[in-house]
């Protein structure tokens, strides 16, 4: 019998809304329950869109502490790779 070194990794619970799983959207970041990734509706909040309307949108099956949620962790990952985004300074 084969065994794989590789740990079969399952569901991740990144919030209380927020999932990360290997076997839906191929592992991305969705909202619990759906196919929703959370880099969908971060960038309708991005683009100004109303939460109410970004709720509307989905059916109802993103909340608003949901996109609460993930405004909140996307800041706080941007706290911690704020590095990655540095731009090369321009000469006065």
């Amino acid at each position: 019998m084969r065994h794989s070194n590789k740990t079969a990794r399952g569901p991740q619970l990144l919030g209380r809304y927020i999932v990360a799983d290997p076997r839906i959207c191929h592992g991305k970041p969705t909202f619990r329950g759906t196919r929703i990734m959370v880099w969908q509706v971060l960038e309708q909040v991005a683009s100004g869109m109303a939460w109410e309307s970004i709720v509307e949108e989905w059916e109802r099956k993103v909340p608003a502490d949901a996109i609460a949620e993930a405004v909140k962790l996307a800041g706080q990952a941007f706290v911690d790779h704020a590095d990655q985004y540095l731009l090369e300074p321009t000469p006065a």
